[in-house]
């Protein structure tokens, strides 16, 4: 073996240059057809950050719908958020502060075409640390018959308590298909 690539395998076999997170699955949701609410509770305080990984779709008689968090059912103005949003043609972008809820990108709605779903990943970072506020960083994309959107939105939870339950939620008040589904991961390290 030539010398460097026998440095680098022995310092992988060392955990040098080995990942040092790991994404553990922790719970999974499906939509009901008969519901508009996901929730994630009792989530362990043992992972450095959170992710959840989506396919989404609303009953709502539109393309498509906004997706809203909140964190340990807290219904009061204390989160923030900014999105941008990108269709191929135009671009848009805004934000809001004391707000009941943070939003978190779009799903796919009735009239988006048969089975067209809109999917996402959700990262909340640092969620278990009882020293700074919680923030929540997204990336979202559905199809609009034809035409695709994108969306990038951060927010902010303005308390300092671990979260321990995520509550999902969509802006039409619609319920979440069959077909939606909801995975919530740890993520492990630094």
């Amino acid at each position: 073996m030539a010398p460097i690539l026998g440095i680098y395998a022995s310092q992988i076999s060392g955990h040098l240059f080995a990942p040092s997170g790991a994404y553990d699955s922790i719970a999974t949701a499906v939509g009901t057809g008969s519901s508009g609410t996901i929730t994630f509770s009792s989530i362990p305080s043992t992972y450095t950050h959170l992710q959840i990984r989506y396919i989404g779709r609303v009953t709502n008689s539109d393309t498509a719908d906004n997706i809203f968090v909140q964190f340990n059912s807290d219904t009061g103005s204390n989160y923030a958020w900014h999105y941008l949003q990108g269709d191929g043609a135009s671009v848009a972008a805004s934000g809001a502060t004391s707000q009941s809820k943070i939003l978190s990108g779009r799903v796919s709605a009735a009239t988006a075409g048969s089975d067209v779903m809109g999917g996402g990943v959700l990262d909340l970072l640092d969620y278990a640390n009882t020293n700074k506020y919680k923030t929540l960083r997204t990336l979202t994309g559905q199809e609009r018959n034809g035409g695709g959107v994108i969306v990038m939105t951060s927010g902010l939870w303005q308390n300092t308590a671990a979260v321990s339950t995520i509550t999902i939620t969509n802006g039409s008040a619609t319920n979440f298909t069959t077909t939606s589904q909801f995975a919530l991961y740890g993520i492990k390290g630094n």
